[in-house]
């Protein structure tokens, strides 16, 4: 299994021969191309980690969990997820974090314990993932992406509960 890149990369250098590409120019060109691409996303991706840093070294994101967890509880919703709903978002390793602390303290196969899983594999990191995608498309009309999948991660953690909830018979 550990070949399988050199493989490939042999592959595309037999290919380049007999097509005759200068396959050295091709890679350096490659580079130079995607160098541009970091030149013109790295701002924005910079930008994005202060941001999330400064989200949850300021307890920001404790405060807004803090003040959904009654709203939540009273519908029906595990107040466990709110800090994870609520940054998954926004940052991958946050979210990650946060499910490891749910594991440790309900249990990976309580109710909580599996709606968080869900969260996890059916959510998106959309401020992430709409700063690469559309930073590197050069893409800056963000609003109506940045609204829909906001709407469909909201959709998804609602739905992980839902859900969890007829599988296991909560």
């Amino acid at each position: 299994m550990e070949a399988v890149i050199p493989v490939i990369v042999a592959a595309l250098c037999v290919y380049g021969l007999v097509k005759r590409v200068n396959i050295f120019e091709s890679f350096v060109e490659g580079v130079k191309e995607g160098m541009q691409t970091v030149r013109f996303i790295a701002p924005t991706m910079i930008a994005l980690l202060v941001a999330v840093g400064t989200l949850k070294a300021s307890g920001a994101l404790e405060w807004i969990a803090e003040l959904i967890r009654p709203v939540a509880t009273a519908v029906g919703f595990p107040a466990e997820l709110v800090p994870m709903g609520l940054l998954r978002p926004v940052s991958g390793s946050g979210a990650t974090a946060i499910l490891t602390n749910i594991y440790e303290t309900c249990g990976a196969d309580s109710f909580v314990g599996r709606c968080a899983s869900v969260v996890a594999g059916s959510t998106e990191t959309t401020f992430y993932a709409v700063t690469m995608y559309y930073g590197a498309a050069g893409i800056k009309k963000i609003r109506h992406t940045l609204v829909s999948a906001l709407v469909a991660d909201f959709t998804a953690i609602v739905m992980s509960v839902v859900i969890v909830g007829l599988v296991m018979g909560s």
